[in-house]
């Protein structure tokens, strides 16, 4: 198993091979027993990938080395978990695409604990403020682990109430550490690795890109049985996230908003289409089973 997960590891920090590629690799070569003898045509084929994309993960292979790497992490503490340790969260590995390797600071033992999405929008009002004010407490007394994606607006307000009034938080990146997304968020980050958690699916060097966001989103849906939208507009990126948690048939709750405000439309429109309109805390945990609630 040890090295299996260092050979997983590896792939991980090489480009060429996400998601579908690595399934089929492993479903190949369940133990990546014959990884380093592959020739680029062999990825391309096995992996159902472009030659291309074949090349550029047999080049990768051939002159990053892991080991230094993994060293040099464990010296700044981040952890690294695979889909095939014991302690990757079984909720995560339900979900559509899970991440083979996580990248971790901080409290991993947070990831067994029960908790709930709180996401919306960057550009959140003093609404949202005051919803996020009224909702985590509550949440927060029956030991909810709040997950959020350490964003501007809402995902801001939800970990800071939930340090604030005395509970744990896990922030999911779109990125590296090395490269934290928004960069006025480094403060928090810390704060949150040093008591709490922060984890990615993304190593270290890796900067933040568009489409590192929505994939991001899947994780924190997937780390939840539930996942509540504060305010967001009708295509955005709490949207996404809330599509995740009902594609795994995980619950949906969303704040209702005035009408006339475009904050307001997407948490309205999920409403409409089934999500449970929320008002205090006691809506939320309702939903949850007994064996979910302390």
């Amino acid at each position: 198993m040890k090295a299996l997960r260092k050979k997983l590891i590896h792939l991980h920090h090489c480009r060429g091979l996400r998601g579908k590629g690595m399934i089929k690799l492993l479903q190949h070569d369940a133990k990546l027993t014959h990884l380093y003898e592959f020739s680029n045509q062999d990825f391309h084929s096995i992996a159902q990938i472009s030659l291309q994309q074949a090349t550029l993960l047999l080049h990768d292979l051939r002159n990053i080395s892991i080991e230094p790497l993994l060293q040099s992490y464990k010296k700044m503490n981040i952890q690294i978990m695979t889909i095939f340790d014991d302690a990757y969260p079984l909720l995560l590995k339900e979900t559509y695409e899970p991440p083979f390797v996580l990248f971790l600071k901080g409290n991993a033992t947070l990831l067994q604990k029960s908790a709930i999405a709180v996401v919306g929008a960057r550009a959140a009002s003093s609404y949202a403020h005051k919803a996020v004010h009224l909702l985590i407490p509550e949440l927060v007394d029956n030991e909810l682990v709040i997950v959020s994606g350490l964003a501007k607006g809402v995902d801001t307000m939800a970990h800071l109430e939930a340090m604030e009034t005395g509970g744990h938080t896990i922030a999911v990146l779109g990125s590296g550490f090395w490269h934290p997304y928004p960069k006025e968020n480094k403060y928090l980050l810390d704060k949150i690795a040093n008591e709490h958690l922060v984890l990615t699916e993304y190593p270290p060097f890796i900067r933040p890109q568009k489409w590192h966001f929505p994939m991001r989103n899947r994780i924190i849906s997937g780390l939840t049985k539930g996942t509540l939208i504060v305010q967001a507009k009708r295509r955005s990126g709490s949207f996404i996230t809330a599509e995740y948690a009902l594609q795994t048939g995980r619950e949906v709750f969303a704040v209702p908003g005035n009408i006339a405000d475009p904050l307001s439309e997407g948490t309205n429109l999920l409403i409409q289409q089934g999500a449970k309109l929320v008002q205090n805390g006691k809506d939320i945990l309702e939903e949850f089973s007994s064996s979910i609630i302390k």
